[in-house]
Formats: structure tokens, C-alpha cells, sequence
């Protein structure tokens, strides 16, 4: 079985995210079928629906989140040191046409979140920043043609 790579981070988000569905979601969305079966028939009623879709949505969220979790590699970040970028890694690059400065952390496929600026490990630009130090050029196939980057810092926190 495959591990799942996730920052102690990621790895306490995902689990709090279960213990939410499981606690809360859960019986609101039973709550919610058992009010809306009250209401008679069922064949047209359209609560009943949207509120069994919700259910359906939050026991597949269930078990995804289980087998993540059961699977998880868990990884500290704060204990790395060095300055060659790995899993975990917090990188500030600079785009070498424009160069505005921007910040990643490396992290696993199920904690990415581009808004909070954690890029997947298994993303373009993860894998060329992968390895690289302070000073490299990481070059990658973006959606819009090849960028480069130069590394301005890496840290592990």
C-alpha cells in the first residue's frame, strides 16, 4: 500500500476535518432526513434529496479521510535543516521575467492548497524545486509555457 506523505499540520487539519463529519455533520444530515421524511412523500420532496446527497457526499468524505489517515506518512517539517529543498520545505522564489518574489511550502497532495500557498509535492513546480538550494534555477512547464524561478530561501518550520 502506498504511504501518503503529510506535514504534522496536514496530518492534525485532516484529522480534526474527520472528527467534525463524524461529530457534527454527520448527525445534522441524519437530523435533516428525518425532519424532511416528515413532511410525506418522498418521491417529490426535494429536501429529502439535497439533504441525502449531503449525506452521500459526507460518508464518501468519511471514508476518504480514513483511508488517508490510515495511510498517513507524517512528516515534521521543523525537524529538516539544511538548505536543500525536500518535502516539507518553505521556499522563497523570485520569477526571473518579473521578478516578484513568492512563497511555497512543499507539502503532501491532500493537505495543497494554492490560496494558502502549499503546493502538491507531486506538482510541476514542486518536483523542479525538489533538490535545488538557494541560488538554483528551477525551470518547469507551466499551463502558460516555461518558467524559471530563482530560489531566494528555503526553510523548514
Amino acid at each position: 500500500m502506498d504511504k501518503f506523505p503529510l506535514t504534522k499540520n496536514g496530518f492534525n487539519e485532516l484529522e480534526a476535518e474527520l472528527k467534525r463529519l463524524k461529530s457534527e455533520d454527520r448527525p445534522n444530515v441524519i437530523a435533516a432526513i428525518a425532519e424532511a421524511r416528515s413532511h410525506g412523500d418522498l418521491s417529490e420532496n426535494a429536501e429529502y434529496s439535497a439533504a441525502k446527497e449531503k449525506q452521500s457526499f459526507i460518508e464518501g468524505r468519511i471514508q476518504e479521510l480514513e483511508a488517508v489517515i490510515s495511510r498517513a506518512q507524517v512528516i515534521d517539517p521543523s525537524q529538516n535543516k539544511g538548505s536543500v529543498i525536500r518535502f516539507g520545505a518553505t521556499v522563497v522564489v523570485a520569477d526571473e521575467d518579473t521578478d516578484e518574489e513568492k512563497q511555497y511550502q512543499i507539502v503532501g497532495d491532500y493537505e495543497a492548497d494554492i490560496e494558502k500557498n502549499k503546493i502538491s509535492l507531486s506538482s510541476p513546480l514542486a518536483k523542479a524545486l525538489i533538490g535545488k538550494e538557494c541560488g538554483d534555477t528551477a525551470e518547469y512547464m507551466a499551463p502558460g509555457g516555461k518558467k524559471s524561478f530563482e530560489i531566494i530561501d528555503v526553510c523548514y518550520k
